[in-house]
């Protein structure tokens, strides 16, 4: 076959829905312009950051661009005299955060193609129209009926999918529409039965899909034919766009929010859940319910893109749902995803954030059941309901479905087969993702806390507490030592101190105190004093002393008084004779 010869191999491992964070790190001016450092990360890994460099002039074109489609954001405006004063730079750095800080959290302007451009210009610098053309060209080669109309510029979301209006060349009123789309991340199908399962869709009959004309594969891509519809999708309805407008421009800022009458709400839930069904029992994974993916015609909805889980392209709410690991296979993510639907149905607008703490008035309390089990913090907790759940719930069990179109979508038992693994290994990605998110977050949470004034001041608290107990510790240990010094200078292992030339006389039962010892003797006129003795006394028995208590002793000592002894007189002849 002509169509795509020669692919470029293997499949695009990036993830385009992984958030990207970017934060300006420092500035630095030079002769006539300051330029700016940002630290751009991807998902939650540090490692996975680099920096880029950008001048206000580029913030300016970036924004430009973003007007063009009708969008106003919060740039700093222009200034031109003053602009290197370092007071001016700090305030400027400051408005260009919020401006990131902004077209980061948007969800519709953080994966669009000229965000990621600006802030990742390594993973997105290639022309993905100009890619899509030279397939699409080499498609028509060999089906030469088929004939380029224009190209959709930028009316789908996703970066790496392209849209072509075209016609029959003997039918030239007749308008259909082309879709073009790389490999994803999560194509896990091997070529051959992903090619099969391609070529496989046109014979997909359902009154709730909407019908390929033609489809086919190779190993890089795959391209899809689908009759044009002039009404559009269901987001085109309900924010009152026109189908061939870029998505920006027709969903980032409705002009008029409004949401639809509660019997189109049911009907159309009520459809959309009957094809979810039918696809989960057939074992073949969707995962990518949308507003945009619902195509209306008449008071029917029917759904698009089967083939993007073929392609194992990621989910345009995958950044929400990651976040929960409850919401772990993929009926739970069209479960979780039709919440969103729902919301946006009811509401005229997508939810603020996810999960959501409390639903404004809704034109019936069954609706808001819905949503609670769906979308509230419990459910996102807790796990979804399955598809058969939600039927059954007062919202659209009552709703009556006048259809005389049969299903039919024959898949072979080892297509099927394949289809398992590659549904198991797409939720496997999905749950090692949520579970580094959750680590994560319990990580943040922990140097946050840690960090906190609160917890510094009872860290100081506790330091403190320690500290004196600390001391008071040290002084009981102190104290005990000094007691047990004592107890042992006391006890008979070792005899009182007392002066080495005067031993200590032995103690009487029942005396109150010790009688003075006599003067000692005189010494020879002629002979020096004798040097004083070094000898220790000798030990007393532990028991008695001479029959006498060892308190007796320790009394007797305690009482002594130095004024009771007799003053000695001595005649001192050692002074030299002067003859």
């Amino acid at each position: 076959m002509a169509f795509m010869e020669k692919p470029p191999a293997g499949k695009v491992l990036l993830d385009d829905t992984v958030p990207l964070t970017a934060a300006i790190e420092a500035s630095q001016s030079l002769q006539s312009h300051t330029e700016y450092i940002i630290r751009v990360q991807r998902g939650i890994s540090v490692e996975n950051s680099w920096q880029i460099v950008r001048r206000y002039s580029d913030f300016d074109l970036l924004n430009n661009s973003l007007q063009i489609v009708g969008l106003s954001l919060p740039l700093p405006p222009k200034k031109l005299i003053g602009n290197m004063d370092r007071e001016f730079i700090a305030e400027r750095q400051k408005g260009l955060q919020n401006y990131l800080n902004v077209i980061t959290t948007n969800h519709i302007l953080s994966n669009c193609e000229l965000v990621k451009k600006f802030l990742d210009p390594n993973n997105y610098s290639a022309s993905y129209t100009e890619i899509a053309l030279q397939q699409v060209s080499m498609f028509f080669r060999s089906e030469p009926k088929w004939e380029v109309v224009e190209p959709l510029k930028d009316i789908g979301w996703r970066i790496r999918k392209k849209y072509f209006l075209m016609k029959i060349k003997n039918q030239p009123k007749e308008r259909l529409v082309l879709s073009w789309a790389d490999l994803g991340p999560d194509k896990y199908l091997s070529d051959k039965d992903f090619q099969c399962l391609i070529k496989l869709l046109p014979s997909c009959l359902h009154p709730y899909i909407y019908r390929v004309t033609f489809a086919t594969a190779n190993e890089s891509s795959a391209l899809l034919i689908r009759m044009f519809n002039e009404k559009g999708t269901l987001k085109d309805l309900i924010y009152k766009a026109k189908p061939k407008d870029p998505f920006l421009r027709k969903y980032c800022n409705p002009k008029k929010i409004q949401g639809l009458e509660l019997q189109q709400i049911k009907t159309y839930g009520r459809q959309i859940l009957e094809v979810l069904k039918f696809l989960h029992d057939k074992g073949f994974p969707y995962g990518h319910l949308h507003a945009s993916n619902v195509m209306l015609e008449g008071d029917t909805c029917r759904l698009l893109d089967l083939e993007n889980s073929l392609l194992g392209l990621p989910s345009f709410y995958r950044s929400y749902f990651s976040q929960f690991r409850k919401i772990n296979t993929l009926e739970s993510v069209d479960v979780h995803c039709f919440g969103h639907l729902l919301y946006e149905m009811t509401y005229g607008r997508p939810p603020d954030s996810v999960p959501v703490d409390s639903f404004p008035p809704a034109p019936s309390m069954a609706v808001v059941a819905v949503l609670e089990s769906t979308l509230s913090c419990e459910a996102c907790k807790n796990g979804m309901p399955t598809v058969s759940r939600l039927l059954q719930m007062p919202l659209f069990s009552d709703v009556l479905l006048t259809t005389s179109e049969k299903p039919q979508f024959k898949i072979p038992t080892k297509l099927k087969e394949a289809l398992r693994i590659a549904k198991e290994c797409i939720e496997k990605r999905l749950i090692e993702e949520q579970k580094q998110i959750h680590q994560h977050r319990r990580l943040t949470r922990a140097q946050s806390h840690h960090g906190s004034e609160e917890e510094r001041k009872k860290r100081k608290i506790l330091a403190r507490k320690k500290s004196k107990r600390s001391a008071v510790e040290n002084s009981e240990e102190h104290s005990a030592k000094y007691s047990n010094s004592n107890n042992s200078a006391g006890s008979g292992a070792s005899s009182p101190l007392t002066s080495p030339s005067s031993p200590t006389p032995p103690s009487t039962a029942g005396m109150s105190a010790l009688p003075p010892p006599p003067p000692p003797a005189p010494l020879p006129p002629a002979a020096p004093l004798p040097p004083a003795s070094t000898e220790v006394p000798t030990q007393l028995p532990p028991q008695a002393v001479n029959g006498v208590s060892r308190g007796a002793l320790l009394s007797s000592i305690q009482n002594f008084q130095k004024g009771t002894l007799r003053k000695a007189e001595t005649c001192d002849h050692s002074a030299p004779k002067i003859g």
